[in-house]
């Protein structure tokens, strides 16, 4: 049985909502803001409902043709205007303020900058990831996984990945198919990364523990994909994936980016933003929200790489950075060291170390999307920052903090989401929060 569904808006996630003839709230995939969808529930909860797109009665103002049909769900958003993409990425970040920051709606309205558009909207990324697994005949593919699905859709090429990647998903499994012949090399995710500024393409191979042909890779993926690194990541497969070692198999045995003036080495497992051009403005952003003065003392803290360390460093500002992650810390003080700058590399565990650094004139958080971890809040009111530079990948844990830094004493005083990641859902924000207090 179907209903006929008037949707309104996009949710934080791929679906589209709308309300049922009950009034309850439906979320529908593939639907866009002003549509008249042909829907069947999938899902009936007592506060929503999920419900299966049948067809677009009337579609609306917003509604584009998608150019890409593979339907791996790397691209969610592909139906919808650019301009209704940043739309509803700023709608939701204020959205986020008032249901999870619990903020004053009409101060939510005006602390969000307009979503800051990028430049490219396809082939913006500078990596892919891909799943292997293998096709009905038991052959090695690769493809992508659906957020929350099991099931492996192949692919020839990504549309979202750079001209020097787009293709790389095709080229690598003929390779990789020639490599493994009748063998299971035990490779069950491949990187790849390729650099528009600097031509830089690095294919890392995640496989598990044990033997693997390193000189018959080599020679196999040499012309694949016209790689300058050939990487083995040897890890345990699951979520957690925990990395044991990597091995460089050919090549420079990393990858090389250009970034706001300055050269970045990033090694396979550490984290890089896949849309360069983007994270120039999230380093703009950044340094403007703080203004700071030359010597100021400033903690980076998640510092990855150095993406806001080494810029903030070279603005004259005195930086310690910490970061967790032991390859990214290498990758940090490698970076600092060729960019000419000094910054103070701490590796360990930000709620651990922070509470150790002292008083600090500014300071810089760009967590994971988990969001702050307990307490970290409570040791950066501690070191009594004038000024604290939030960047999020997640407007909810982001809007969580935001209440939490304004109950400590901390006001936010403006907040701008920044458009990293075209054709879906995702958005990063940049926010500056003000000390209140002396």
């Amino acid at each position: 049985m179907t209903e006929t569904v008037a949707i309104d808006r996009m949710s934080y996630g791929s679906a589209a909502v709308g309300r049922l003839a009950s009034g309850k709230t439906v979320f529908v995939e593939g639907a866009a803001p002003g549509d008249t969808v042909e829907v069947e529930i999938v899902e009936d909860k007592p506060r929503f409902a999920r419900a299966r797109l049948v067809t677009v009665a009337e579609p609306g103002p917003d509604r584009v043709a998608a150019p890409c049909v593979a339907g791996c769900g790397g691209c969610p958003w592909a139906h919808l205007s650019y301009a209704a993409q940043l739309a509803a990425k700023r709608a939701n970040v204020v959205d986020a303020l008032v249901r999870t920051g619990r903020m004053d709606a009409a101060r939510a309205e005006a602390l969000v900058a307009p979503c800051v558009p990028s430049k490219r909207q396809w082939g913006y990324r500078n990596k892919l990831e891909l799943a292997c697994g293998a096709d009905g005949a038991g052959r090695l593919t690769l493809g992508m996984r659906s957020e929350g699905s099991a099931e492996l859709v192949p692919l020839d090429r990504c549309p979202l990945a750079n001209r020097l990647i787009e293709g790389a998903p095709k080229a690598l499994r003929g390779a990789l198919r020639f490599l493994s012949g009748n063998e299971d090399l035990g490779i069950f995710r491949v990187g790849v990364r390729g650099s528009l500024r600097t031509k830089d393409v690095e294919v890392a191979l995640w496989t598990a523990p044990g033997p693997f042909p390193r000189a018959a890779a080599a020679k196999t993926l040499a012309s694949a994909c016209k790689n300058t690194s050939l990487v083995r990541v040897v890890a345990e497969p699951g979520r957690a994936r925990k990395v044991k070692k990597v091995e460089a198999i050919s090549g420079k045995g990393c990858w090389e980016e250009e970034l706001a003036g300055e050269r970045f080495l990033t090694s396979a497992p550490s984290f890089f933003q896949v849309n360069t051009a983007q994270a120039e403005k999230l380093i703009a952003l950044v340094a403007e929200g703080l203004a700071l003065e030359e010597g100021a003392f400033v903690a980076d803290l998640y510092a990855g790489g150095g993406t806001f360390s080494v810029p903030l460093a070279a603005a004259g500002a005195e930086v310690v950075a910490v970061e967790a992650a032991g390859s990214s810390v290498r990758d940090l003080r490698r970076n600092a060291e060729r960019a000419g700058v000094y910054v103070d590399v701490v590796g360990g565990d930000t709620a651990r170390i922070l509470p150790e650094l002292g008083s600090l004139d500014a300071l810089v958080v760009d967590p994971p999307r988990a969001g702050l971890a307990p307490g970290v809040v409570d040791s950066i009111v501690a070191a009594a920052p004038q000024r604290v530079a939030y960047v999020s990948c997640d407007p909810a844990t982001w809007a969580r903090d935001a209440a939490l830094f304004e109950a400590a004493g901390y006001r936010l005083a403006l907040a701008t989401p920044v458009d990293l990641f075209p054709q879906t859902y995702h958005v990063e924000v940049v926010s500056i929060f003000e000390r209140c207090f002396r």
